[in-house]
């Protein structure tokens, strides 16, 4: 009992679409497809708000006068004149 031939599937489609019908197949394929492109959407609108709340809290930390302490480093390296 080695791995299925192309028959076997072929045999099991067709009493699945027996089974269920054409149409109600169709419509459990358009849902799955409105079901993908509705969590790609929430995931993009997830991504915006998320950069929208940082360039807000960004904005605000400029605004209310924080400073930030950090070091500068001097870039080494010769220059030619």
């Amino acid at each position: 009992m080695g791995t299925f031939s192309i028959w076997h599937w072929l045999i099991v489609l067709l009493v699945v679409a027996l089974i269920f019908g054409t149409k109600k197949l169709r419509n459990i394929g358009s849902d799955l497809g409105g079901a993908v492109k509705g969590f790609k959407e929430g995931m993009k609108e997830a991504n915006d708000k998320a950069d929208e709340d940082a360039t807000a809290a960004q904005t605000q930390r400029v605004a209310s006068g924080e400073t930030i302490d950090v070091q500068a480093k001097e870039k080494s390296g010769s220059q030619s004149s």
